[in-house]
């Protein structure tokens, strides 16, 4: 088992920017994923990677918001 090297930056801020550009490239490559499930006439599948790709929508906003807030505080 290959063990993941620690986060070079520990800070929570790094933590949270690293799961939202997680969630948002999700978003993206789901896309992939939808077209070839359409492609197929997989409508099933299509929508269920849709609803994936709708949780990381929201989780996108919601770390987005979360980063600003804490930016903001940060910075006073």
């Amino acid at each position: 088992m290959v063990k993941q090297p620690a986060s070079p930056v520990k800070d929570k801020n790094y933590d949270l920017i690293h799961a939202l550009q997680m969630s948002l490239e999700n978003i993206w490559h789901l896309e992939t994923y939808i077209a070839d499930a359409d492609a197929r006439g997989d409508a099933e599948l299509g929508n269920w990677f849709r609803k994936i790709q709708e949780n990381n929508r929201k989780a996108g906003e919601q770390g987005k918001q979360l980063l600003v807030a804490r930016l903001q505080r940060e910075n006073g």
